[in-house]
């Protein structure tokens, strides 16, 4: 976080929970552009969990970390965005990988972030695409996923409905 940054804001009445011993969460952010298109990022087809798919921005809670640390911390490390403020909750899932990494716990919200949406900075080593969708684009998320696996679809059709007054800059 650059030293002019200011401190996440996070709107009223969004939940941000705090994982109990033991258990394994990860945080996931639906950034929306200011032509109301929401960013996609595509796994490399190299990944162990859901290889060559379309995923939004996060990733894992380390230890020591809270929920908002990890948001903040994904989203800088993937995109070079900075998490400005976290506007809801999208939804909170429980799911099992098939890496041998157990139960999952997976908070996601819809946000908005400071930078340069037009450019972000993938980690090229991890991301093999970019890409805004809109409402006609929801159907390529579902690229190289089985029936029902439709977790980042959903989050973004969603958070698409949501799209007046994203105020991302």
């Amino acid at each position: 976080m650059p030293d002019d940054q200011q401190p996440v804001a996070v709107a009223a009445g969004v939940e941000i929970p705090v994982p109990a011993d033991g258990e394994v969460w990860t945080v996931g952010a639906v950034v929306l552009h200011q032509d109301g298109r929401a960013f996609a990022q595509k796994r490399s087809p190299d990944r162990r969990l859901f290889p060559d798919c379309w995923d939004i921005v996060g990733g894992h809670v380390e230890p020591g970390e809270s929920l908002l640390d990890t948001l903040a911390r994904e989203v800088e490390e993937e995109t070079g965005w900075y998490l400005r403020r976290v506007r809801r909750l999208l939804g909170i899932t429980t799911w099992t990988g098939d890496d041998g990494g157990g139960t999952r716990h997976e908070a996601d919200y819809l946000v908005e972030v400071e930078g340069d949406l037009d450019n972000p900075a993938l980690e090229w080593s991890k991301h093999t695409a970019y890409d805004w969708f809109g409402p006609a684009d929801l159907h390529r998320l579902t690229e190289n996923r089985a029936p029902g696996e439709y977790l980042i679809r959903d989050l973004i059709a969603e958070a698409l409905q949501d799209r007046t007054g994203a105020g991302q800059s």
